[in-house]
């Protein structure tokens, strides 16, 4: 009899453990699946965070929330706008040029009367024009274009949609989350949301004064020397700024190897230029202007962003060094003590917390 208890009881705990096994194997399964809704949910609590801030100080001023956050839609709409419409007509002629025949048989002719790397480069560059498509190839890629296009305005909605009702019921969620914790440690859990939220904001923002600043110095610099498409790869240098360490290094090869387009010459005024800005960023721009919004050194941003991108597809990199703020925010609060109402956050163009205001 006892025996038979003993089984019963041995095969309860065997059925309980393997639902409960496989209930977490299933949701770790619905996470993956749902893995690009979760990341431009994640996006819309960044940005929440980013213009929060500036939508509470409108509201100490008697602006309602509500019209300070169309505000804010309506001012990056046509600050999209304003750059389309100064940028893209000189971009798309100097795309044009490098497509059109002469500008394919100006690279043909550099690349036969070049030797070393430079002729290298050029070969490259000549073969990637050529086995780009052209004519009826085109109408099957432009049709899925358009369905990018079309899951791409989905998901704008989408995140914008987000934020705003982040904006509105982040409080009343802190509330909810905070309710379900010990007495005691709810202050601790809100101030520890409070500092991940500054952080997250401030970094957002001082990436898009970075990807402004460096786009447009380089763009000018790379007009200065002569640079080929100048405007193309300066705007494509400060755009990749978003994506840590290997945004910068993509954008100074790139730069190098049009300039090889042109002469050596303007290559190698294309790496001083590069390097100029690099390091007007790392020893003004950034403790000066963006200071350590996110607390964390070179190396961890290096090792979050080879992991994020191995574990995850290449979109995902852009939230590697947002991962790692919480990861390591959480890391100091639970188990280094760190007091998280005691801990700064840099004022990028906004204070990152009301009661710094």
């Amino acid at each position: 009899m006892g025996t038979s208890a003993t089984m019963k009881d041995t095969a309860r705990r065997a059925a309980v453990a393997t639902l409960a096994s496989g209930s977490i194997i299933v949701f770790a399964l619905a996470l993956w699946k749902l893995r690009l809704v979760l990341g431009l949910l994640f996006f819309a609590f960044i940005l929440a965070a980013a213009i929060r801030p500036s939508i509470e100080w409108l509201a100490r001023h008697h602006i309602p929330r509500a019209i300070g956050l169309a505000l804010h839609y309506l001012a990056l709409i046509g600050a999209i706008a304003l750059a389309l419409s100064f940028a893209v007509p000189p971009a798309l002629r100097q795309v044009d040029l490098a497509l059109s025949p002469s500008g394919k048989a100006q690279i043909a002719q550099a690349a036969n009367t070049s030797s070393g790397f430079k002729h290298e480069v050029l070969v490259a560059l000549q073969k990637r024009l050529k086995n780009l498509p052209s004519g009826t190839s085109l109408v099957k890629p432009l049709t899925q274009v358009g369905v990018t296009a079309f899951e791409v305005i989905i998901g704008i909605f989408f995140t914008l949609a987000g934020a705003a009702y982040w904006i509105f019921e982040r409080d009343k969620t802190i509330d909810l989350v905070t309710s379900m914790f010990p007495r005691p440690k709810r202050k601790l859990i809100r101030d520890t949301w409070d500092l991940i939220d500054a952080k997250l904001g401030a970094f957002v923002r001082g990436q898009v004064l970075l990807i402004m600043l460096v786009g447009t110095a380089l763009s000018l610099l790379f007009w200065a020397i002569g640079e080929p498409y100048w405007l193309l790869v300066g705007s494509f240098a400060g755009l990749v700024e978003i994506v840590p360490v290997i945004g910068p290094l993509t954008a100074g090869a790139l730069a190098v190897a049009v300039g090889f387009t042109a002469s050596v010459h303007v290559a190698v005024l294309a790496v001083g230029c590069v390097i100029a800005v690099r390091l007007l960023e790392d020893y003004l721009v950034m403790p000066k202007i963006l200071g350590e919004a996110v607390g964390l050194s070179p190396l961890l941003v290096l090792v979050s962003v080879t992991a994020v991108g191995i574990l995850f597809s290449g979109w995902a990199v852009l939230f590697a060094v947002p991962l790692a703020a919480i990861v390591v925010t959480l890391f100091d609060v639970i188990f280094r003590d760190v007091d998280p109402a005691e801990e700064e956050v840099p004022a990028v163009i906004f204070a990152a917390r009301e009661s710094e205001a």
